[in-house]
């Protein structure tokens, strides 16, 4: 293994530390490579480190390591991480972020003026490659980093990050890429995803101590708030030194964080994130929890991957976590340290959602995750990739579908689904063709090019994999107003003047609309409608399903229960029938004059 440079030698020292085995073989290697390492593991100092090295060694200047995250807020905590060793060590390293966040002249000032370090997500990554000057930008570059790889991977973000990530690998030779990931169900098919890479695993550390939290009064019967235990919580918090408190939803997540602040008689600093905040909203609470500010902060996925705060010692998930790999990354949010357990408590919404949990608890102790093998790259993706090309400029065909085969997704593209993707995105395709709009791209001298160069801005504006709805600033009403976050379009459209709304644990006052901003007033002590955010629709995974079915189909099994639960499915035997493999059970019955359908489905809710 390559040995530290004597400064960076001295700088781990100075602290205390010794360089974890898999940081020194990321430092060794020359290829591409994924790292799969527990949370507190270093991963992150690890996919850093080769190029820290490097920059001390040769003193290069310009944009050198490329690193890409799916959240912004992970961006900002590795620029904060990122500030220690460089300025522990002396490095002339500048480091700066590039995400949707990001001040409009920052941006500008990155295209002529680059950092050595530049931070940035999948969809900026796609901007930045649709420029003119994308192929004088990243000359230079030597380094990716992607990290968190396995959230990426499962969804059309990834196919285009790996898209992105073989247009840079065509525009700086020798580049190497880094893959960090938490563990996951196969390593093999992640690091194939990243095209053939490498595969280095850590030590997987310590067993997490997970457990349902007791509770004064038993859950519900239904219901996904969770909210019968909000003095329970606030006792865990109390105990602890810090805690993150993640729910499923941005609405579920307003409701939880209102409901604690009425109950918080002791006065615990409590703070709340999610991605319908606005930025400035964010950027405080993230300040906040790394400066050890605040005791708790109750969250959505908005800070499930990646951040840093050491002081977070006590993870707790409130309703249940769907999805068996979900619950070990928020768990690995605790104790961000390699040497000690992650220490979390599951709080069910209700009694069906009891058994969903000790199903994902017996689950992630037995370290089995859920997933299912990726297909092939989608041709959608492929598209916007071309048209984004072009954005950049003329290119060749043969030149794009050799270069796009290097992506691993994309591996086993076909030269006839290359060409129909091309086709469709210069001429919209046998349905499209005849609209003149659609005529986007014309062959010149043998390469392809924007028919129109205007159409350039309208394709940017388009760029993404992110389906969301559409949504409305919300602002302090007033000359200046303070911007407070966003809301659905849809729900904005259902509230009159005077109705009042939940956002940011503010009741808030609908006043008007205007130039397609929301104008609110604070109206505390009122009861408020709540915000209605459509954000991510989680879904049970297959093999939590699975879990969950022989969990109630066996009733020697429910003496693992909760008694309260065990008296449920008792009841449920009695009255109907419990669920068993390969059954559907359905029950029909009148309430308020209607007749009333269920049917109990294990397959996955997908």
């Amino acid at each position: 293994m390559t040995a530290l440079p004597p400064a960076f030698a001295d700088w781990f020292a100075r602290n205390g530390w010794d360089p974890h085995p898999h940081q020194l073989a990321l430092l060794a290697a020359r290829e591409d490579t994924l790292l799969i390492a527990p949370t507190g593991g270093g991963k992150t100092l690890a996919g850093f480190l080769p190029s820290l090295v490097d920059l001390h060694q040769t003193g290069r200047k310009g944009l050198h390591t490329l690193y890409v995250s799916p959240l912004k807020a992970l961006t900002a905590d590795v620029a904060r991480n990122l500030a220690r060793p460089i300025e522990g060590i002396g490095l002339a390293v500048r480091v700066g972020d590039r995400t949707g966040d990001t001040p409009a002249g920052v941006r500008q000032r990155q295209r002529a003026d680059p950092p050595e370090i530049l931070l940035t997500t999948p969809e900026s990554l796609a901007l930045m490659l649709s420029w003119p000057e994308a192929p004088k930008l990243f000359a230079g570059l030597r380094r990716v980093v992607l990290d968190e790889l396995h959230a990426l991977a499962d969804s059309k973000r990834g196919d285009q990050l790996m898209l992105g990530l073989a247009r840079l690998r065509g525009l700086a030779p020798g580049l190497i890429a880094t893959g960090l990931s938490a563990t996951v169900e196969d390593p093999q098919a992640l690091a194939r995803f990243m095209g053939a890479a490498q595969v280095i695993e850590a030590d997987p550390g310590p067993t997490p101590d997970i457990a349902l939290l007791p509770t004064r009064t038993p859950p519900p019967w239904a219901g996904g708030g969770g909210r019968y235990a909000v003095q329970d919580v606030l006792d865990a918090v109390a105990e602890a030194r810090t805690t993150i408190i993640f729910l499923n939803t941005r609405a579920q997540a307003e409701l939880f964080f209102q409901a604690l602040w009425l109950a918080n008689d002791r006065g615990l600093p409590i703070g709340l994130h999610h991605g319908a905040l606005a930025r400035e909203a964010r950027q405080r609470v993230e300040a906040a929890m790394a400066a050890g500010a605040l005791r708790a902060v109750v969250a959505t996925g908005s800070l499930d991957l990646g951040i840093d705060w050491g002081d977070v010692d006590l993870v707790i998930q409130v309703g249940a976590p769907r999805n068996i790999k979900r619950l070990v990354q928020r768990i690995g949010r605790a104790n961000h340290r390699y040497n000690a357990p992650s220490r979390a408590r599951i709080v069910a919404a209700n009694r069906f959602e009891v058994i969903e949990c000790v199903a994902a608890l017996e689950a992630a102790r037995a370290g089995e995750l859920d997933g299912e093998p990726r297909g092939p790259g989608p041709l959608d993706v492929l598209i916007q990739h071309i048209l984004l090309t072009a954005c950049a400029g003329p290119f060749e065909a043969d030149a794009l579908y050799a270069e796009v085969r290097t992506a691993g997704p994309y591996a086993g593209l076909a030269r006839a689904d290359f060409d129909a993707c091309l086709d469709f995105a210069a001429t919209g395709g046998y349905a499209l063709r005849a609209y003149d709009r659609w005529q986007r791209l014309m062959l010149r001298d043998g390469r392809w090019q924007l028919r129109d160069p205007r159409a350039a801005r309208n394709l940017r504006m388009n760029i993404g994999t992110i389906v969301e709805a559409e949504k409305l600033k919300v602002r302090r009403r007033g000359r200046g107003g303070a911007a407070l976050g966003e809301v659905e379009e849809s729900f904005a459209a259902t509230l009159a003047p005077g109705d009042t709304f939940l956002l940011g644990g503010q009741v808030l006052r609908y006043d008007r609309i205007r130039d397609l901003v929301m104008e609110v007033t604070p109206q505390p002590g009122r009861e408020p409608k709540i915000a209605v955010f459509s954000g991510l629709k989680f879904a049970t995974s297959t093999e939590l399903s699975a879990r969950m079915l022989a969990i109630i189909a066996d009733p020697a099994r429910h003496r693992e229960l909760p008694g309260d639960i065990r008296a449920w499915l008792d009841l449920q035997a009695r009255v109907s029938a419990l669920p068993r493999p390969g059954t559907l059970v359905c029950e029909t019955f009148p309430r308020n004059d209607r007749w009333h359908l269920v049917i109990y489905g294990f397959a996955g809710r997908n």
